[in-house]
């Protein structure tokens, strides 16, 4: 199937070679004419008290663990919020199943609906599923999922009577919204996730093909490639849901008022921060960039697709000089980094040092991206280690903790993050100064501080000569050379080196280039200074 120029892709919006990998493009670009802030009004105050994670980026490390196998293609997972620790995991063919800690995946599934699921092309299929909030007492199971007999792309939801009901029949359910989409098998989103304000939002692909080729992008008349908004606790009129009254384009004439963002190419994955509500995009690129999108209160926002794509502009027929296009928080080249960003969700678990931090990750790299907002606006982004290879989705669990799904290893891994250790360093100031340079002959002298805040007795300080300089003659220390590696340890009446201390030794050295490049670095008894030296000549 062709979905990116001359290239083949698979299932649910991931870019891949159709003879090695099969999975599914997806995308999400999204701009921002017409944002305005927004407010929830029954938002809960943003708790960011671990938001701020003092460890960098570069010193955290993610890790997995399989912790089950036997899934057929999964597509998307979702904790429910009735304290049982299970994880809900959704399978192409249109089978829910089960997987807890405890007892492993369960065989049974708790849902199938393959039925009345499309599956033909690579990216249809059963793609997403949330429960509803506070689901122990109120238990239902939302599903987005492309439908017989031409891949309108489907929003359902099924009432169970008590959160424990299994298996949960199929003809519980109740249709909400369809969209059409026949004209192409890709690009059909498909995240489902409540908000904090306990509205359901959805994602919508461009309706495929390549090039928005049916120009909906930027068009708020069609739900295609948008992320919609909708109130599923009432139904209104001839609506099986409510369009809440300050969704962004309600009141804007031949918009569609469930419209929440736009401006997207295949929204595969989103997910809002717990701490704070902000709305988090990864966004698969038409072949050029894959991008993350940060949305923080903004309603309306336009992301850019067709206009742009990742950082760049990609169709000016489709720009309005008019518009306010919102700029990805991260991007990277598609060829370089992978073939198609898969989304996740920022981590607010155990782990201290990561949290605050939004992992994604790359369908066919499964490179480990990390990005952080910094306290100056901007954001901190790593590549913290590598994940199973084709993910197609990642999950909280009810623990905080994050699980991954792979396409056809059909595999469940458990990710954990830890704070690496930093190489040890010591406490020193170390300034090097040429005294006098002659051409044949030179002399140094060397300052060393104690900039910890304990006392160093006994001090060894080692550096590398750049060029084929040789020490002859030294004071107050004893130096020792080998070949460009020298050593000088103190002497008898300078051993101690207290804290905030210094003590200086000088030496005569010489070389067919004088007193040439200066050490690039010291250690001291042993460590690198964790200061940079500093230089200093005549």
């Amino acid at each position: 199937m062709n979905m990116r120029d001359s290239r083949s892709y698979a299932l649910a919006g991931w870019r891949v070679a159709a003879t090695t990998l099969a999975a599914t493009a997806l995308a999400l670009s999204a701009t921002a004419a017409h944002a305005t802030p927004y407010t929830d009004p029954h938002a809960e105050p943003a708790d960011l008290t671990s938001a701020a994670a003092e460890v960098p980026l570069d010193q955290i490390s993610v890790t997995s663990t399989q912790v089950a196998f036997g899934l057929q293609r999964p597509t998307a997972m979702v904790a429910p919020d009735d304290g049982s620790g299970r994880l809900f995991i959704t399978e192409k063919a249109g089978r829910v199943r089960i997987y807890h800690p405890a007892s492993g995946l369960a065989e049974a599934a708790l849902l199938d609906i393959s039925d009345r699921v499309d599956t033909s092309g690579n990216e249809r299929g059963l793609l997403g599923i949330a429960t509803s909030p506070g689901f122990a007492a109120d238990p239902a199971i939302y599903l987005a999922y492309t439908a017989l007999p031409d891949g309108a792309v489907t929003l359902s939801r099924l009432p169970l009577e008590a959160a424990d009901q299994q298996p949960v029949p199929a003809d519980r359910e109740e249709i909400l919204l369809s969209q059409p989409h026949a004209e192409y098998a890709n690009h059909n989103g498909g995240q489902l996730a409540f908000g904090p304000d306990g509205h359901l939002y959805w994602s919508i692909g461009d309706g495929g093909g390549a090039d928005d080729v049916l120009g909906t992008g930027q068009d708020l008349g069609t739900l295609l490639g948008k992320i919609l908004r909708l109130d599923v606790s009432a139904a209104c009129g001839d609506l099986a849901y409510c369009v809440p009254t300050d969704n962004p384009f309600v009141d804007e004439a031949g918009a569609r008022a469930e419209i929440w963002a736009y401006g997207l190419r295949n929204p595969w994955r989103f997910s809002f921060d717990p701490a704070d509500g902000s709305l988090w995009i990864a966004d698969v690129g038409q072949g050029s960039y894959e991008e993350v999108n940060h949305l923080r209160g903004v309603a309306g926002a336009n992301l850019g697709w067709s206009c742009r794509e990742g950082p760049v502009e990609f169709d000016p027929q489709r720009c309005d000089p008019a518009a306010e296009y919102v700029d990805p928080v991260f991007h990277y080249q598609t060829s370089v980094g992978g073939c198609a960003v898969i989304g996740g969700h920022v981590y607010r678990g155990s782990e201290s040092a990561a949290a605050g931090t939004y992992l994604a990750t790359d369908y066919c790299s499964a490179t480990a991206y990390a990005i952080r907002p910094d306290a100056d606006g901007g954001y901190d982004t790593a590549v913290i280690g590598e994940l199973p290879i084709q993910p197609t989705t990642l999950a909280v669990a009810a623990d905080g903790e994050f699980y991954l799904a792979n396409d056809l290893p059909g595999q469940l891994h458990r990710i954990t993050f830890e704070a690496d250790e930093p190489d040890p360093v010591a406490e020193c100031l170390v300034d090097y100064r040429v005294d006098s340079d002659w051409g044949s002959g030179f002399t140094v002298t060397v300052g060393v501080t104690n900039t910890g805040d304990e006392p160093i007795d006994g001090w060894s300080l080692g550096w590398s000569f750049a060029g084929v300089q040789q020490v002859a003659v030294a004071w107050n220390a004893v130096i020792t050379q080998d070949e460009s590696t020298v050593t000088a340890t103190n002497a008898a009446w300078n051993a101690s080196l207290p804290a905030g201390g210094r003590v200086e030794f000088g030496f005569l050295g010489s070389g067919g280039a004088g007193a040439g490049p200066a050490p690039a670095g010291f250690t001291l008894n042993g460590l690198p200074c964790d200061a940079a030296p500093t230089v200093t000549t005549g």
